[in-house]
C-alpha cells in the first residue's frame, strides 16, 4: 500500500517494497560498523602488584575482559587450571607448584619468574615468551609450545613429553636432566644450551649448529646428529658405542683427541 500524502503517519517511508532495499542495506551496514568498532576496542589493562593471587580473584577480573599484568605477585600453589589468561604478563612472580593445567596462555610474557614444579600440562603457550625464569622441574607435558621462546631460563629436570613444538626455541638455557625425548632440533642454532644428563633419546639434531653448550653424559639413544656442527659443544662422557650416532657430524681436533683418550688410546 502506498503512503497517502499528508496522512502524517509513515511520512517519508518508501512507496514500494523494492524501495526498501537501499535504506535497509544502509541500516545493516551502520549497525555492523558500530559493532565492529566495539569489538576492536582495546582491552582494559589491570596491574596487580605484590598481591597473593587466588583463583577467585582472577576469575573476577577476567569477567571484565581485562588484560592482567602480575608484578611481583605470589601465585604459589594456586589453581589456575583451564583459565583464559592469553596475552597476560607475569613479571617477578612466585609460581612454585602453581597449576596452569589446560589454561589458555597464548602470547603470555614471563619475566624473571620462579616456578619450581609448576604444572603447565596440556596448556596453550603458543607464541609465549619466557625470559630469565627459574622453572626447574616444571611439567610441560602435551603443552602447545609452537613459536614459544625460552631465553636465559633454568629448566633443570623439566619434562617436555609430547609437546607441540613447531618454531619452539631455547637460548642460553639450563636443560640439565630435562626430559626432551623425541624433540626435533633439526637445523636449529643452539646457543648456550646445557643438555648435561638430559634424556635426548630419539631427538633429531641433524644439521644443527651448537654454539657452546653441553651434551655431557646426556642419554642419546637413537638420537640423530648427522651433519651437525658440534665443534663448540662439550661432548664429555661420549661412549664408543654412541659414535655411530655422530657419523657425518663435525667436531674439532681437540674434541677428537679427547674422544680418543676416552677410549683408552694414546696419540703418538
Amino acid at each position: 500500500m502506498k503512503h497517502i500524502l499528508g496522512s502524517g503517519a509513515g511520512a517519508d517511508l518508501p512507496e514500494s517494497p523494492d524501495d526498501w532495499r537501499i535504506p535497509f542495506a544502509l541500516a545493516v551496514y551502520a549497525v555492523a560498523s558500530r559493532f565492529q568498532r566495539f569489538r576492536t576496542m582495546p582491552r582494559p589493562t589491570i596491574t596487580l602488584s605484590n598481591e597473593t593471587i587466588t583463583r577467585d580473584r582472577i576469575e573476577q577480573l577476567l569477567a571484565d575482559d581485562a588484560l592482567l599484568v602480575f608484578d611481583a605477585c605470589d601465585l604459589e600453589g594456586a589453581d589456575l587450571s583451564r583459565l583464559n589468561l592469553q596475552d597476560c604478563v607475569f613479571q617477578h612472580c612466585a609460581l612454585a607448584e602453581a597449576s596452569f593445567y589446560a589454561a589458555n596462555l597464548a602470547r603470555t610474557r614471563w619475566q624473571r619468574c620462579r616456578g619450581g614444579h609448576a604444572d603447565f600440562e596440556s596448556s596453550d603457550l603458543v607464541d609465549a615468551r619466557f625470559e630469565s625464569c627459574d622453572l626447574n622441574n616444571a611439567s610441560w607435558r602435551r603443552t602447545k609450545l609452537a613459536s614459544a621462546a625460552f631465553r636465559g631460563c633454568k629448566l633443570t629436570g623439566a619434562r617436555f613429553e609430547e609437546v607441540g613444538q613447531l618454531g619452539l626455541s631455547f637460548e642460553d638455557c639450563l636443560l640439565v636432566g630435562a626430559d626432551l625425548r623425541r624433540m626435533s632440533f633439526r637445523k636449529a642454532k643452539l646457543t648456550g644450551l646445557d643438555f648435561s644428563e638430559a634424556d635426548l633419546a630419539g631427538c633429531d639434531f641433524r644439521d644443527a649448529v651448537f654454539e657452546g653448550g653441553s651434551l655431557r653424559d646426556a642419554h642419546i639413544k637413537d638420537a640423530r646428529f648427522e651433519q651437525a656442527d658440534l665443534r663448540e659443544a662439550d661432548l664429555g662422557g661420549l661412549k664408543l658405542s654412541n659414535a655411530k650416532l655422530f657419523l657425518g657430524a663435525t667436531i674439532s681436533p681437540r674434541q677428537a683427541a679427547e674422544l680418543v683418550r676416552a677410549m683408552g688410546l694414546n696419540v703418538g
